[in-house]
């Protein structure tokens, strides 16, 4: 199964605001906790461009599966700080993206605590699948055999 979690931490390394750990299923993201929301945001799209680069995420859409190298949509995960709904971190999901609009009022805890709902929502839909050590994880349990 599929898991991406977000913590508001003290312990990263001096001078770092977000840190992803990736492991088979999962994505553990780490963000300094008394840093200003938007450098932890602009910091966000710096890591998760970067781990999309490895090309080991991907989305089917609509029956394409799309990753980073998939010309003409390559596929990315952007944090936006706007304010759609207050105290929130909407995430919105199109073909090849994902798109989080943050509300700017929000402290980096809370923000961690949203995106853990918000991603948990969107794994649900069952459209994300890693690459993991040449196996594919997907959202069913282990030992899970489609009939």
């Amino acid at each position: 199964m599929l898991r991406v979690t977000y913590e508001a931490v003290e312990s990263l390394a001096p001078g770092r605001l977000a840190w992803i750990d990736e492991a088979r299923g999962s994505l553990r993201v780490e963000v300094d906790k008394s840093a200003p929301l938007e450098d932890v945001v602009q910091q966000l799209n710096i890591e998760f461009e970067e781990l999309m680069a490895e090309a080991n995420w991907f989305q089917l859409w609509r029956g394409e599966i799309i990753s980073h190298r998939t010309p003409g949509t390559s596929l990315s995960v952007r944090f936006i700080l706007r304010r759609l709904v207050p105290d929130a971190a909407v995430v919105l999901e199109g073909r090849g993206r994902i798109r989080v609009n943050v509300d700017p009022a929000l402290t980096v805890r809370e923000f961690a605590g949203k995106m853990n709902l918000g991603v948990r929502q969107l794994l649900d839909g069952r459209q994300w699948f890693q690459l993991h050590a040449g196996e594919i994880v997907t959202m069913d349990p282990p030992g899970y055999l489609a009939a």
